[in-house]
């Protein structure tokens, strides 16, 4: 695909990236896509898919208490259990506010680790990392931010979040559905959206603007970027994810690449 070469024009050291349909078939990388880089928190979707298969496997409930007082696992995937950006303190009642909550993450790996007697970190490469062959994965402390992995290993997690076989496609639909509609809130690096809306683990786009996206992405596209200059989206419109790592932090000209390259390799897929 030509229009992933537009990475070496990001002002990086080093960029890697790749775009995959639901079958797994890789329609083409572009740069070190062995390389592991930090994902900061593109992190999350994948402790997600961990939380989500620990609820199939009946661990833990959707809605069974967790995080602060009458919030809920549900509540801590969605950002929505009330919690700070970075602290474990309570901000909000649960369900009221979108607040990006990195400690509501920690609580929910610390609330799996509890519920299933497994290290979160080995839960989520027992329960995702090696059934999909992501052997170049692992997660090196907080469930929120600590993930390091390489494209070539995140091309297989989203040929997987597309075409579930780990998880009941019903599951995932939930996942990439809203939870709790409505709710405004920061989104990190882009300001006030209203509404601002997640599912469980995962972004969502709907309407946002300004967003890390292209202006051709659909509003069902869902994913996640990272302060370490990271992203992973799926669009389910177009049929494809994309992925791309680098190794220099979120910061304009990221805001500045990245919409243009995905409505390149949009208009490229389409």
């Amino acid at each position: 695909m030509h229009s992933l070469s537009l990475i070496e024009n990001w002002p990086v050291p080093t960029a890697a990236a790749g775009v995959v349909r639901a079958d797994g078939s890789v329609l083409g990388t572009h740069g070190p896509v062995t390389r592991r880089f930090p994902l900061a928190s593109v992190t999350k979707p994948l402790a997600a898919y961990a939380a989500l298969i620990a609820y199939e496997e009946g661990a833990v409930e959707l809605d069974e208490p967790a995080g602060p007082e009458g919030s809920t696992v549900r509540h801590l995937l969605a950002h929505t259990s009330g919690l700070a950006f970075d602290e474990h303190k309570v901000m909000a009642p649960p369900g009221t506010r979108r607040l990006y909550s990195n400690a509501g993450f920690e609580v929910l790996g610390d609330h799996i680790a509890k519920a299933t007697d497994i290290d979160f970190a080995e839960y989520l490469r027992q329960a995702v990392l090696e059934p999909l062959g992501m052997t170049e994965t692992s997660l090196e402390g907080s469930p929120a931010k600590d993930g390091v992995s390489t494209v070539g290993d995140l091309l297989r997690f989203a040929a997987e979040v597309q075409a579930p076989r780990l998880l009941d496609p019903r599951t995932v639909l939930e996942a990439m559905s809203v939870v709790h509609p409505g709710l405004g809130g920061i989104l990190p690096g882009y300001g006030q959206q209203k509404p601002n809306d997640w599912g469980l683990g995962f972004e969502i786009r709907g309407s946002k603007a300004p967003h890390w996206t292209g202006s051709s992405s659909s509003p069902r596209t869902f994913g996640h970027f990272g302060q370490s200059g990271t992203f992973l989206w799926i669009d389910p419109d177009a049929g494809v994810a994309c992925v791309a790592l680098t190794d220099r932090d979120f910061g304009p000209w990221a805001v500045a690449a990245w919409p243009p390259f995905t409505d390149a390799v949009l208009g490229e897929v389409r």
